[in-house]
């Protein structure tokens, strides 16, 4: 099971559950068990492991432990709430599996549930549309965000997610699982969301739960820091603020060879949407290593001492027509900085 591409986490194992058997995941020496063994659910997370546990409880809320506990036993207390952590776990395994999208939404409306506030709940679109984006089920997602518009993007419940009011976390997902056209079609919903300054809100709002390893960053932050770039153009195209500029230069120089080319094409995009470049102190403590990296003309506009070069300027009234308009250029007037 791919859970994370490209990031923190890296490829696990999974060995289906159902019933009394055992959903396993491995990472080399890290391992998660989840065992149901009848009606006794445990969780067993090693310590060095936080990082992979919050974002796992984060789209598996079933997971969650008790953070003063250091036992790692599930807050598993009543029969009730057992069967719905199982119904819960049925769903996911169902849209990681790619069900069509009538038995998803009739699990979901019939079959499933959440344990909310001392009591059973269905789960909400916008739950559902966090597994379809883990998963990529394209088809899901496409109807959850026709049938519910801007709905389906409203934050969890909170018994679904660790911080009550930590925001909705979408983008983030999405972004961070590198879901191009998913984060496609959720662009195309928040056309509906009331309006330029309310679609720019949700867009440079700060999603997910608070002690996450994405915590405080927008979706163009996250972007920038993962060399995303389609994601990060869709982002800036939308209406995204172009954040990160500082991450992006510092991600040029840091990253591994391979991961280069991405991270030079999230600092060319960076540079599309920037009206006025902030002024780095990168830049004047270091001026010829960034002047060989950038060029005279970028890094001399970086600096403020001249205006923007030509091309980028038209390449940046070409990109605000949208991002089919850049990605579709010949490979000589892509914009390479």
């Amino acid at each position: 099971m791919e859970l994370h591409e490209g990031g923190a986490l890296h490829s696990f194992q999974a060995i289906k559950v159902c019933g009394n058997e055992r959903e396993v995941w491995t990472e080399e020496t890290h391992q998660l068990f989840l065992q149901s063994s009848q009606g006794e659910a445990t969780c067993f997370l090693p310590p060095e492991a936080d990082s992979v546990a919050l974002l796992l409880c984060a789209v598996m809320p079933w997971l969650r432990s008790s953070s003063s506990s250091s036992t790692g036993q599930c807050l598993s207390c009543s029969p009730c709430q057992r069967e719905c952590e199982r119904t819960a776990f049925s769903f996911y395994c169902a849209v990681r599996e790619q069900l069509p999208v009538w038995l998803l939404e009739e699990m979901r409306s019939m079959e499933v549930f959440c344990w909310d506030n001392g009591s059973p709940r269905a789960f909400l679109p916008s739950e559902a549309l966090l597994y379809a984006i883990v998963h990529d089920h394209q088809d899901y997602a496409r109807y959850l965000l026709n049938r519910y518009s801007v709905g389906a993007l409203r934050a969890p419940a909170c018994s679904f997610c660790c911080c009550p009011g930590s925001g909705a976390p979408h983008l983030s997902v999405a972004v961070r699982y590198n879901r191009v056209t998913v984060l496609g079609m959720v662009m195309e919903a928040l056309k509906d969301c009331g309006g330029p300054a309310k679609r720019r809100e949700y867009l440079d709002g700060r999603g997910g739960c608070l002690h996450a390893a994405d915590a405080g960053k927008t979706a163009v932050q996250l972007a920038v820091e993962l060399s995303h770039p389609e994601c990060l153009l869709q982002l800036l195209v939308h209406g995204a603020r172009p954040d990160g500029l500082e991450v992006a230069l510092q991600r040029l120089v840091s990253c591994m060879v391979s991961e280069r080319q991405q991270a030079q094409r999230c600092l060319d995009f960076l540079l599309l949407f920037l009206a006025k470049p902030p002024l780095l102190p990168c830049l004047r403590d270091e001026p010829q290593r960034w002047q060989g990296l950038l060029g005279n003309r970028v890094f001399s506009w970086l600096c403020g001492l001249a205006p923007s070069p030509l091309l980028l300027q038209a390449l940046r009234c070409l990109a605000q027509s949208g991002s089919d308009r850049i990605t579709s250029l010949p490979d000589f007037l892509q914009p390479h900085s």
